[in-house]
């Protein structure tokens, strides 16, 4: 985890963290999402929590930009990013000794095979989600257009298990981004 978290500090995009301190993005989404994780499984497997800290590991090596602005290349970017998480995360675990076994359970769990079956998949599937919901929603609101940011909502939504909707309905919200919430389940 020390060695992911020394190639997510090098991330040149900064987010305040606290209201005064810079962090590099990545650095703090894979903190939040680590954190999220073992609240959601306390007893989480070494696997599971390598891949919650290296799930977007060096993120911003491949921006959005180097696909196409449409939704197929979304999509494709977006499948090229898990493979790339899953290369660089399996690269620094070769470097640290890890065993091929381990190596290839972290990589299935950064590429979230088999969602509908796994277990610790679903986890850090709700982690995702619980993160999305709680420090990125707000940018996203004031980036894109109201129906899109619904969209992403109710996709989010699909995706969570029964627990993780309800720890995500009692999550503390501004009123403007509880109300949107409130309007895309309504709609799902």
């Amino acid at each position: 985890m020390r060695r992911f978290d020394e190639e997510n500090s090098r991330d040149p995009n900064l987010e305040v963290q606290g209201g005064a301190v810079p962090y590099p993005r990545e650095l703090l989404y894979a903190q939040r999402l680590t954190d999220w994780v073992l609240r959601l499984e306390p007893g989480a497997s070494e696997e599971l929590r390598l891949a919650a800290r290296s799930q977007h590991l060096c993120r911003w090596l491949i921006p959005r930009e180097t696909h196409p602005m449409t939704r197929a290349g979304y999509l494709k970017w977006r499948q090229s990013l898990k493979e790339f998480h899953a290369r660089k995360a399996g690269e620094i675990l070769v470097e640290a000794g890890y065993p091929a076994e381990t190596i290839a359970r972290v990589q299935a769990l950064n590429l979230k095979q088999n969602l509908a079956t796994d277990r610790e998949v679903q986890v850090l599937e709700d982690a995702l989600c619980l993160v999305f919901l709680e420090h990125q929603l707000g940018p996203l609101m004031e980036k894109m257009p109201e129906d899109k940011v619904i969209g992403a909502l109710q996709k989010s939504w699909k995706k969570m298990s029964p627990r993780a909707r309800e720890i995500a309905s009692g999550l503390e919200m501004a009123p403007r981004k509880k109300a949107l919430v409130g309007r895309a389940l309504a709609g799902s």
